[in-house]
């Protein structure tokens, strides 16, 4: 199996779903006391304020996403809302979500006459949002970006979000290796929705992956659009134009349960597939591991904890701890991990339904 590097266990977990102190790869662990040899004066880093779980300085901390009428969606609106439950200091608003932009703008500018002290903003449209980001930013609002970028960097103090590129990089590279010694295989993909950024970034992380493989083709690609009804069918479309491929990577494990019924319906059984973002019926599937599906490639919601936990230490002025700098830093990008037999038990606590 290729070195699909990820971090130990222990890093892993934290970068998951740890408190403030340990979260989503930058609230890893409050600074402790590190005395210099000429008399304990503490180091920049130590005298820096850190985020951690004592109470502290109250904030109100806004919160809007797209409406959650999908798996994923609706796990970054749970994470987002057991976080903030955690803390004392929090105070979470949070909007009913929606994926029409102008509702969407209304509901965060009803937030920002609130007053809150910082946004954690999930937009539906990255590009048809940034105004209202920018609006907030200049009312003196810090606005976390989560996932789906707005079109300005002034439009958000921090952004947190995860990898496509090198999620469809890591399905590459985990097909890769499985078939690598296989002459002449065959592989097909399941895409999401092809007018969406995030899409065209996975196909172009899992073709560059597949370079390395010479002895492997890429013989068809259907886009579907992220539910399970489009799964099925555009699944079942590439089942009857090849007769025979060695694997399949499908984007989004929502989409995957059209794509388990058309291969079930099909009696096809001689591939292996991955999946993409991590739900808990893949990763329970993979566990027991009786049909094709073989890995799935995380995209995880964990990053609205961690939005949180980001929105907190700006609200109170304080940095990251495990850091040197005194501020948060500007962007952050989660490892797209493989989860595979071998370490699905590490995993399946953050598995979403």
């Amino acid at each position: 199996m290729t070195d699909i590097r990820r971090p130990s266990a222990t890093s892993r977990r934290s970068m998951l779903f740890g408190t403030a102190a340990a979260s989503a790869a930058l609230l890893a662990a409050g600074c402790t006391s590190n005395d210099s040899d000429d008399g304990g004066e503490n180091t920049s880093a130590d005298q820096a304020g850190v985020a951690d779980d004592k109470p502290g300085k109250k904030v109100t901390v806004g919160f809007a996403g797209p409406q959650a009428d999908h798996g994923w969606l609706n796990a970054i609106t749970q994470q987002a809302k057991a976080r903030a439950k955690k803390y004392e200091d929090v105070t979470l608003e949070a909007t009913e979500g929606s994926n029409d932009n102008a509702t969407q703008i209304g509901q965060i500018e009803t937030l920002i006459n609130k007053k809150v002290d910082v946004l954690v903003v999930l937009p539906a449209d990255g590009k048809a949002l940034t105004q209202v980001g920018l609006k907030a930013m200049r009312a003196g609002i810090p606005v976390v970006n989560l996932d789906r970028i707005f079109d300005s960097a002034q439009a958000y103090r921090c952004w947190i979000g995860g990898d496509n590129y090198g999620m469809g990089l890591n399905a590459g590279r985990f097909i890769g290796e499985q078939l690598k010694d296989k002459k002449g295989a065959k592989v097909v993909e399941l895409a999401g929705q092809d007018n969406l950024e995030l899409t065209r970034q996975r196909t172009q992380g899992f073709d560059d992956a597949l370079k390395n493989y010479p002895n492997i083709k890429k013989v068809a690609r259907q886009a579907a659009e992220f539910t399970v009804e489009s799964g099925q069918e555009k699944m079942a479309q590439l089942l009857r134009a090849q007769s025979g491929f060695d694997a399949l990577w499908n984007h989004d494990d929502d989409q995957g349960v059209g794509a388990e019924r058309a291969i079930k319906q099909a009696g096809r059984d001689e591939f292996l597939m991955v999946g993409g973002a991590g739900s808990k019926r893949v990763m329970e599937t993979i566990k027991g591991d009786k049909g094709v599906l073989k890995a799935t490639v995380l995209y995880p919601p964990t990053m609205a904890a961690s939005a949180i936990d980001l929105a907190r230490a700006l609200g109170q002025g304080k940095g990251v701890g495990g850091m040197a700098e005194f501020e948060i830093p500007a962007s952050i990008t989660l490892y797209s991990a493989v989860v595979t037999k071998e370490n699905v038990d590490e995993y399946l606590p953050i598995g979403f339904t």
